[in-house]
């Protein structure tokens, strides 16, 4: 029998990560069956975590709960990618205009700072890492908005689709795209220029979604933004 760990947190988050890996990878499929009788086994604990661990998930847009069939890999449509980055683009970009006079000095240089990290990452190929500190780069603009329902309103449509935002960060070359996207928006930050604040975060957002969609960057999208892969 395996030793259960100690920390129903750290298995949890273990839990989440395997999973999130399995789906990311393809070696869970879409419409798979994640089944909590065998992870509880695996794990060597009760169900309480496993359960916990699939409801996060499910949030995130990883899972989907289906009555008397349990817990399956979610499946994204076309219209579903389309939708979703629409969406964010909008909220985002309206965001970023917003915080565009309110930003404060302090929080432009965290900003850069942040980016700084990302690039060390981008080379680095540490994805799990950057996802975590992109997010993080987009909630302090975001906040600097002041608008606490958008805030609300933008973490409840991303959190929803986080598969779909990892999965494109995960494509070859996109990280140093984001990375070369921040250094436009910071720089229209520091000139208090809200217009283009906002219009490169839409199409931030929008990239985003058209690689996700076209499976991964071009030879002629790497050559025309300098990025050596």
């Amino acid at each position: 029998m395996k030793k259960p760990m100690e920390k129903h947190l750290t298995l949890r988050e273990k839990i989440l990560e395997n999973i999130r890996d399995a789906i990311i990878s393809g070696s869970l499929k879409a419409g798979s069956r994640v089944s909590e009788p065998e992870l509880a086994d695996r794990y060597g604990i009760s169900r309480t975590p496993i359960r916990e661990a699939l409801r996060q998930l499910e949030s995130e847009g990883y899972l989907t709960v289906i009555p008397r069939r349990g817990a399956v890999v979610s499946e994204f449509s076309q219209k579903d990618v389309e939708d979703f980055y629409a969406i964010k683009s909008i909220l985002e970009g309206y965001a970023a205009r917003q915080a565009c006079s309110r930003l404060t000095e302090k929080e432009l240089d965290k900003l850069q700072a942040n980016n700084n990290r990302l690039r060390l990452l981008a080379d680095q190929n540490d994805i799990k890492s950057f996802f975590k500190l992109h997010n993080d780069f987009h909630d302090m603009f975001i906040k600097a908005a002041d608008n606490e329902r958008l805030r609300e309103l933008i973490t409840s449509v991303v959190t929803r689709f986080q598969r779909l935002r990892f999965t494109s960060l995960s494509l070859p070359g996109r990280m140093m795209v984001s990375v070369l996207e921040h250094e436009k928006i910071i720089e229209a930050f520091r000139r208090r220029d809200a217009e283009s604040a906002e219009t490169l975060v839409r199409k931030n957002a929008e990239y985003g979604g058209r690689v996700l969609l076209d499976g991964g960057i071009s030879a002629s999208q790497r050559a025309e933004l300098q990025i050596d892969i």
